[in-house]
């Protein structure tokens, strides 16, 4: 027991001061350009380009030192709860930045909607994982770390860390358009504001429903058949994918469409998860028949209602 919460503080320790070089990185740039007369070529470039610094600032802290202590530990589980944290450091980073220039309600409304995204995320992740910091890593991680065996160590960095630098710069570039041109609030604000709550709702609820009926542990009952799992098999997924295309759609409004490369990537990216989700379950033989039904008759992502599966229609015929 003792070694438990050694090991759950000293986790917490190593995740609370690990942003610390880029946090002090920044401010040390922030309290220099405040004397243009000292500014250096690296200040100058870090002032000139701020999604450039952002890619450098993630290159070096998140790839290469959350790598290297997932090597040092054996386990890469740190990315985990800080895919939840990153985002919410990337929009004040873009709010702050000397380059920065925006609509006051836009930036304060989508920030305040980042915090909520962020804290329900964390939120889940702490429960799920019983409150203990790095108790285990990612079981996709786990599995490719058998399938690489002893290229592990460097194979991780490009299986693991370089994805994660695409999908969360790629996801936060709407928080860099935001905060990089100042119109007026119009309707499609309001817009992007319901589907961003819509899809934190959604998530919240299904990723509720699911943490009740693990922890019930009835074996009786192999799968999730009940509440949004009733209309979708992966409505957790779905949450999450709606709060992404919201925040895209305030860029596409501030006529930077192109800033929905992020959340086009992440519906790729939930869709090979859905599937090695969906392999798992079907290995389980005390689930596989049961899922298989579950398959033919209910939604993959949007929520909808059941359907027959042919071989009932028939035997009910």
């Amino acid at each position: 027991m003792g070694s438990v919460s050694y090991s759950n503080l000293k986790n917490a320790m190593i995740a609370f001061l690990v942003p610390l070089p880029s946090i002090l990185f920044y401010l040390s740039f922030q309290s220099a350009i405040s004397t243009p007369s000292s500014w250096s070529s690296l200040w100058t470039w870090c002032y000139h380009h701020p999604l450039l610094l952002a890619n450098v600032l993630f290159f070096f802290n998140v790839n290469f030192l959350f790598w290297l202590i997932g090597l040092i530990q054996s386990s890469h589980w740190m990315i985990d709860p800080y895919w939840t944290v990153i985002p919410v450091m990337l929009v004040h980073y873009y709010s702050t930045h000397p380059l920065a220039q925006y609509q006051w309600w836009r930036s304060r409304i989508v920030t305040l909607l980042t915090w909520a995204w962020s804290v329900r995320l964390i939120h889940n992740y702490f429960r799920r994982e019983k409150w203990q910091w790095g108790a285990r890593e990612d079981w996709r991680f786990t599995d490719l770390s058998h399938r690489y065996g002893r290229h592990w160590w460097w194979a991780s960095f490009f299986a693991i860390y370089v994805p994660q630098q695409v999908f969360l710069i790629g996801l936060s570039l709407p928080f860099y358009v935001i905060h990089s041109v100042n119109q007026p609030l119009s309707m499609w604000d309001l817009v992007a504001i319901v589907v961003c709550v819509s899809g934190i709702v959604t998530a919240y609820i299904a990723d509720t429903q699911l943490y009740n009926f693990v922890s019930r542990k009835n074996k009786e009952v192999p799968i999730l058949d009940k509440g949004l799992w009733y209309y979708s098999r992966h409505p957790n997924y779905f949450g999450e994918q709606v709060w992404w295309w919201g925040m895209a759609v305030f860029a596409w409004n501030l006529g930077h469409g192109w800033a929905f490369i992020g959340a086009l990537a992440n519906t790729m990216c939930l869709a090979y998860v859905t599937k090695l989700v969906e392999d798992r379950m079907l290995k389980q033989d005390s689930r596989a028949e049961a899922f298989r039904l579950y398959q033919k008759t209910t939604s993959l992502w949007i929520p909808w209602f059941k359907s027959s599966p042919l071989g009932l229609k028939s035997k009910d015929a």
